[in-house]
């Protein structure tokens, strides 16, 4: 979902997901003709709840969280690129003739539009792209349509114009997702093509299952299971309030006992709910093995959960990291990027969105 119209490609842009837990806002310039460079991030925590299934409840918090990172990152850069969540939108290809005009795509665009969308057309924000050839049929294009209540859309554009920011860009966050795997795929053999990869994105508190084959994206679905599920057991083992127990989490105040008791049981837990999201997907589709396994969000950057997803699914497991062939400016401190790496996945597919093609 472009508005194209406001945008122009050589200007700075900052990438901007809202998640549950924080608002992320990352900036990317070019170093050189083929070397990009990560010129600012800042991460903002959100306060409970603030963020639900999606939605903005509280957005005085969302809007505080935005201000916050916006100021941390000490920058003239206004103009944003926002996601909205795959579960706020509606998506389906469909074939257009290779010699249809403007007028003619637009109709169809919008018949389609209307037999996706569960309410009426004057409510709904919709884009469409041409995707290219269609392989089964030599005298069509392919094309993606997107549909989703203008309201979702409308209440983060209203928040970044809050902050002053400039909404020029509002993605969906998996196709964010598939556009930052684009600076992951090196990390694969043969650049994963002609492999089936899934990313797994483990957020605060659902997970994000996104399959991609040949470099395109077969399949996606969210999981209920997240990080939050480990700050209540803190809580309720060391007797804390949720707030004082993702504190201590973060800030590694636990007992000892933490890592035996209450970590290790987690990641098994986590570790085998990937398992079972997997046989979903082999269920769903044609599809009877993945290749490889990328770690993506919050809780990616737990230590040891590579090795114990890798040991369990016996599949060559790897923690994302969008950033590893992109140089680092004089703002970013290189080591907490590093650990920040697989929570700025949507962030970075959004702020790559500045080289998009004219």
């Amino acid at each position: 979902m472009q508005l194209s119209a406001l945008f122009r490609r050589d200007r700075p842009l900052i990438g901007v997901d809202i998640s549950s837990s924080a608002v992320k806002m990352l900036e990317l310039a070019q170093s050189s003709r083929d070397l990009r460079r990560v010129e600012r991030y800042a991460i903002a925590r959100l306060p409970r709840d603030a963020v639900s299934d999606g939605s903005i409840a509280k957005p005085e918090a969302v809007e505080a969280a935005m201000r916050e990172a916006w100021q941390t990152m000490q920058t003239r850069t206004r103009e944003v690129a926002l996601a909205l969540p795959s579960a706020a939108v509606i998506t389906k290809k469909i074939l257009l003739p290779k010699d249809a005009s403007e007028a003619d795509i637009e109709t169809r665009v919008m018949a389609e539009a209307n037999q996706m969308a569960p309410f009426p057309l004057d409510e709904v924000s919709l884009d469409w792209q041409i995707l290219g050839p269609a392989a089964q049929s030599p005298a069509d294009n392919e094309a993606l349509v997107v549909v989703s209540r203008r309201e979702r859309l409308e209440e983060r554009v209203a928040l970044a114009e809050a902050v002053g920011l400039k909404a020029v860009i509002v993605d969906v966050d998996s196709f964010a997702t598939l556009n930052a795997y684009e600076q992951m795929a090196h990390q694969l053999p043969e650049e994963g093509r002609g492999q089936t990869v899934a990313i797994i994105d483990i957020g605060a508190h659902a997970t994000h299952v996104s399959v991609v084959h040949d470099r395109e994206l077969v399949y996606q679905r969210e999981h209920a299971l997240g990080g939050h599920t480990l700050t209540q057991e803190i809580a309720r083992r060391y007797d804390l309030s949720q707030d004082d127990a993702e504190d201590a989490k973060r800030k590694g105040l636990l007992p000892d006992s933490y890592e035996s008791e209450v970590l290790q049981p987690f990641l098994d837990a986590l570790a085998l709910e990937i398992g079972r999201a997997l046989q979903l997907f082999f269920g769903a589709t044609a599809y009877n093995a993945i290749d490889h396994i990328l770690l993506a969000g919050g809780c990616a950057a737990i230590p040891g959960l590579d090795d114990i997803v890798h040991s369990r699914l016996q599949t060559s497991t790897l923690i994302a990291n969008p950033f590893a062939r992109m140089a680092v400016s004089s703002h970013v401190k290189a080591r907490q990027l590093a650990a920040d790496a697989p929570a700025l996945i949507v962030a970075c597919g959004l702020a790559l969105r500045r080289f998009d093609p004219a």
